[in-house]
């Protein structure tokens, strides 16, 4: 099967399969504060973490959502990590509440404070990434006409990271749970790991003595 893309229908499809396909992917449950400092925490679809040194993730927004804007406007907003036990409250705080509402109050979740920037974190996550703003800008389309959608890349300046979710000195995804959005209303749990060395790793690599 081929079609271009937004031609699913046309192909025989009732719906688009690409955000199935593009997955699983991290989902970015993030909290900001708006110009007055009252909390804000949403979960985005559309996250990712695109350098290592430095850090730096981007999430991109279609519509300036209250996250998306927040973030633009105060230079920081942090990542909390989805579990498994977390999933309920990450679906709740997706319930679109008018501008200044909770959705920490909203889900039920208590606050932690962060140490670098002002944005609360999820106290429950058993991972936290503090991030400040380094661009943002427009979402276009190949004909340079804006989409609706907007892009916020941030650099990582702090990681809090629960002593339970680590073993070994390694971040344990599946003792923690980690959840990532697939495509439609679908969900995944990790539950399983498997590791490959890359040719390049040859006489490189011990297990827990190098990062990769």
């Amino acid at each position: 099967m081929f079609y271009e893309a937004g031609g699913h229908r046309a192909a025989g499809l009732p719906h688009d399969p690409l955000k199935a396909i593009v997955a699983p992917r991290p989902i970015g449950w993030l909290s900001t504060l708006d110009a007055q400092g009252r909390p804000n925490l949403a979960p985005y679809s559309f996250f990712n973490m695109i350098q290592t040194a430095p850090p730096i993730v981007v999430f991109g927004s279609d519509g300036l959502k209250h996250s998306a804007a927040n973030a633009i406007a105060t230079g920081e907003f942090v990542f909390n990590l989805v579990t498994r036990d977390l999933f309920d409250a990450m679906n709740a705080s997706s319930e679109a509440l008018e501008a200044g509402h909770s959705e920490f109050d909203f889900a039920g979740l208590e606050t932690a404070p962060c140490r670098l920037v002002k944005p609360p974190r999820v106290a429950a996550s058993p991972a936290s990434l503090e991030c400040r703003v380094l661009q943002h800008g427009a979402l276009r389309d190949l004909e340079g006409r804006e989409t609706g959608g907007v892009f916020v890349i941030g650099q990582v300046v702090g990681i809090h990271i629960a002593d339970s979710a680590l073993k070994d000195g390694r971040f344990d995804m599946v003792a923690a749970g980690t959840v990532a959005r697939c495509g439609y209303r679908d969900y995944t749990q990790v539950t399983a790991l498997f590791s490959a060395l890359r040719p390049t790793d040859r006489g490189q690599y011990v297990a827990g003595q190098r990062d990769l």
